[in-house]
């Protein structure tokens, strides 16, 4: 069975909310739309205080290319335009609106029957392309790059194939495994409108058998899809990377920066994106609701919540049976990459994929002891990188051994930290040091443009 040759490691996996149905998260009564949902620039709002609005109704218009409309995932009225807590920690503009109601733009389809691509030949690349940028689809990975941008190949560049991630490699979150189960057929149908886009005739669903009811289900209904292949893998974080994961489904690999995957031929997707390319290409609806994961060892109710954007974290866990006692951090994501929340008020956003509630004894950290130069963290990295080094350079403010040693590769994965038997923050420090090295780099490249 393939997976990615370098690196990579065996967090426990923790799936508590696998066997849990998707079911519909309740309407908030105020929605929070940050205009920062994407990598870019953010959108600018369209709305102003007093507005009535629908289900659909744009309230933000991308800012340049690389961006992303934001549109209403709820009807009522524009209460403000202010700032707003993100994930983060950030204070950032958004629209607020007071929910009243549940009323739809009329040009979504609302309707649950299956629309086949090739029921609509009229369907070109440019068109579903534009569909897909006007419906402010963005990666729903977690990386949030606006999708059109990866549909649009840089001169020079041709897709050979189109992979789609269904890895869900993190712990805990299970959003990605129970879409697959309820809507496999929307999804190989998004797959073969990302594969018109891009004009390549071959595409791979890749999936870890830690899900064999996804893969057995993918497989059959795959049957209707000769030019998809679904794809078993070896359970290995971090296999959601785009870098391992092409390595993984066909044995290329990507080189460092500034190369990208379509520079090896390879355009990825996440199988929630192509889900929603499929709601905007077919069904005209826009990026508005998406499957999120709560859970934790002591969450009542670890639940998969199709739930609206806007909607704030503290409901989705109150409808999940509410905040442990014993809880000591929350979490954005999984617990590998995800970032602890500062607030619950934090409005949900096209990027939120799990929010993970740990109790005190998992959230309290270790003292570090000094490294004890095993290497584990360099056998540990994906991408082929010295951790050890790059921690202790960016502690010491080290920029230019630190960019030497290529710290702009790294993936943030954590691979290095889980490993670490000295329990030492690598992934803190390398962080600060990547952040640093890049604004650098910036830098001098604006510079040498004057």
């Amino acid at each position: 069975m393939k997976t990615f040759r370098l690196g990579g490691v065996h967090p426990a996996e923790n799936k508590l909310s696998a066997g849990s149905p998707i079911r519909e998260a309740a309407l908030p009564k105020q929605a929070v739309f940050s205009m920062f949902q994407h990598i870019g620039a953010p959108a600018k709002p369209v709305v102003q205080k007093g507005d009535v609005v629908k289900v659909g109704t744009l309230l933000g218009e991308a800012g340049g290319f690389v961006s992303a409309p934001i549109y209403s995932s709820v009807s009522g009225k524009v209460a403000k335009v202010d700032a707003a807590l993100d994930a983060s920690g950030t204070r950032r503009l958004a629209v607020y609106v007071d929910v009243e109601g549940d009323e739809w733009e009329e040009s979504i389809d609302r309707s649950t029957e299956l629309v086949k691509l090739s029921e609509r030949p009229e369907l070109d690349a440019k068109t579903i392309v534009e569909k897909i940028k006007n419906a402010g689809i963005v990666g729903m990975g977690g990386a949030t790059f606006p999708c059109h941008v990866k549909l649009c190949p840089p001169p020079g560049c041709k897709a050979e194939c189109v992979i789609i991630n269904a890895v869900e490699c993190e712990p805990y979150l299970t959003a990605d495994h129970r879409l697959m189960l309820e809507h496999a057929d929307e999804i190989l149908e998004g797959v073969e409108l990302i594969m018109k886009a891009v004009d390549v005739t071959r595409g791979y669903v890749g999936i870890e058998n830690n899900k064999p009811d996804a893969i057995a289900l993918m497989q059959e209904k795959a049957q209707s899809h000769p030019n998809i292949e679904i794809v078993p893998l070896k359970v290995k974080y971090p296999q959601g990377g785009e870098k391992q994961l092409i390595d993984a489904v066909i044995g290329r690999q990507v080189p460092a920066p500034p190369a990208i995957p379509i520079n090896v031929g390879a355009v990825v997707q996440n199988v929630g994106t192509a889900f929603a390319i499929y709601q905007a290409v077919m069904k005209n609806k826009p990026l508005i609701d998406r499957v999120i994961t709560v859970t934790g060892k002591s969450v009542k109710n670890p639940s998969n919540l199709m739930a609206r954007l806007g909607t704030p974290f503290q409901q989705l866990i109150d409808e999940c049976g509410g905040l442990p006692e014993d809880t000591g951090k929350i979490i954005g994501g999984g617990p590998m990459m995800g970032k602890a929340l500062m607030s619950l008020e934090v409005p949900m956003t096209k990027g939120s994929s799990g929010l993970l509630i740990m109790n005190k004894k998992e959230a309290r950290r270790s003292e570090p002891d000094p490294c004890i130069r095993c290497a584990k963290c360099v056998s540990a990295c994906p991408m082929g990188l010295e951790p050890y080094l790059l921690a202790s350079v960016s502690a010491q403010h080290d920029w230019e051994t630190a960019e030497n040693n290529d710290i702009v590769s790294c993936i943030e994965c954590g691979s290095c930290q889980f490993t670490c038997p000295s329990r030492r923050p690598l992934l803190d420090n390398i962080r600060l040091g990547k952040s640093t090295v890049m604004g650098i780099i910036r830098s001098r490249a604006a510079a040498a443009k004057k």
